[in-house]
């Protein structure tokens, strides 16, 4: 998946919101740290504003449709 794709899907997950939404957003943000790493999707919280949206935070690791905390991993 690009990172254009994948700002364009969580456009349309972040104007929803919600849970259902946030979950597909962790598996959008799983893919893009397997294909783009890390770096890639901490620029995608912070553009897409998806801390303010889901509560993702910058350093936030996805695996499937996990979010692990920073601070705990």
């Amino acid at each position: 998946m690009t990172l254009e794709r994948a700002r364009q899907l969580l456009k349309v997950q972040a104007d929803f919101g919600g849970f259902y939404n946030a979950n597909s957003s962790k598996l959008i943000l799983s893919e893009v740290t397997r294909e783009h790493g890390q770096e890639a999707v901490d620029r995608l919280i912070v553009e897409m504003e998806l801390e303010r949206i889901f509560g993702f935070r910058p350093g936030t690791r996805f695996q499937g449709g996990l979010a692990l905390d920073p601070e705990k991993s």
